[in-house]
């Protein structure tokens, strides 16, 4: 029996799907025991870097507009902002024209090429890399704060580190998703790789926690955080799919073929079902 608590609603954690996955029966916080293996290569040979970001970049910049349109809607004046785990920089250039810029990239490769590019990037992590003085108007955690163990005292140090009424923009994956769901229910029935692949098991930088709206913006207040603006985004779209789809390496050809085509066909539907992608932007206290 676990003797972990949760930290949303400090109740107990009992045993989940498989016996690295812990879950709270009060708040459906979930949580994970997968060890990080950030800038180790054995790790990154499970992943086509390239692929991933080809597969991924415009879903990701169409959704980081959005995010920054309610962003300005609450800062009109912009200011200083931190992108904590900014990887590619995408979100940095989307954001750029707007605010004053700084990323933080822990992982070493992706690093390299995202500072080529000349976006005012710091290799590690945060908060360790900023300077002691250093406080910001904007921290976002864009698919970043579910990869981070100790997120309760992330939250502190970012309300330490952000001005007065600054804001937290937290944007992850959504355990009422679609996807999700179906995961849970393929690895009741004994077909776990949907589930583990959702968590990112064996990836170097694992899923440790799943949040739904409701439970993350209850941790959010009990840290001291006042959620403003909540809302979903797009989980998938046409371009990039298949390139997305054959990023880790894991499915041979017709795999990827089949998943391709059901997952092209279901998209109409998938505009109307839960996204498995929420944010909150939260006012610092």
């Amino acid at each position: 029996m676990t003797k972990e608590v949760c930290p949303v609603c400090r109740n107990k954690l009992s045993v989940g799907y498989q016996e690295w996955h812990l879950l709270c029966s009060h708040c459906e916080y979930e949580k994970a025991n997968l060890q990080p293996t950030i800038n180790l290569n054995s790790a990154h040979q499970l992943i086509d870097e390239h692929s991933r970001e080809v597969g991924l970049k415009k879903l990701r910049i169409s959704n980081f507009k959005l995010l920054l349109a309610d962003i300005k809607s609450l800062k009109p004046e912009g200011g200083r902002m931190l992108d904590v785990g900014c990887a590619h920089g995408w979100f940095l250039d989307v954001a750029k024209n707007d605010f004053d810029v700084l990323g933080v990239e822990p992982d070493e490769y992706v690093y390299d090429a995202t500072s080529r590019r000349g976006l005012s990037v710091r290799k590690g992590f945060f908060p360790d890399v900023l300077d002691d003085a250093e406080k910001f108007d904007v921290i976002v955690f864009n698919d970043v704060m579910e990869h981070i163990p100790n997120i309760e005292s992330i939250l502190a140090s970012c309300g330490q580190r952000l001005h007065k009424n600054g804001l937290l923009v937290l944007n992850l994956p959504n355990s009422r998703g679609v996807f999700y769901r179906l995961s849970k229910i393929f690895c009741r029935f004994g077909f776990a790789a949907f589930f583990d692949r959702l968590w990112q098991k064996d990836l170097p930088s694992p899923h440790l926690h799943y949040f739904n709206l409701s439970n993350l913006m209850a941790l959010l207040v009990s840290n001291g955080f006042s959620p403003e603006i909540k809302g979903s985004l797009s989980t998938l779209g046409l371009a990039g799919l298949y390139t997305r789809i054959s990023y880790t390496g894991n499915h041979n050809f017709i795999s990827r073929i089949f998943i391709y085509v059901g997952v092209a066909i279901l998209l109409p539907l998938l505009k109307v079902l839960p996204s498995d992608i929420i944010y909150v932007i939260a006012k610092k206290n």
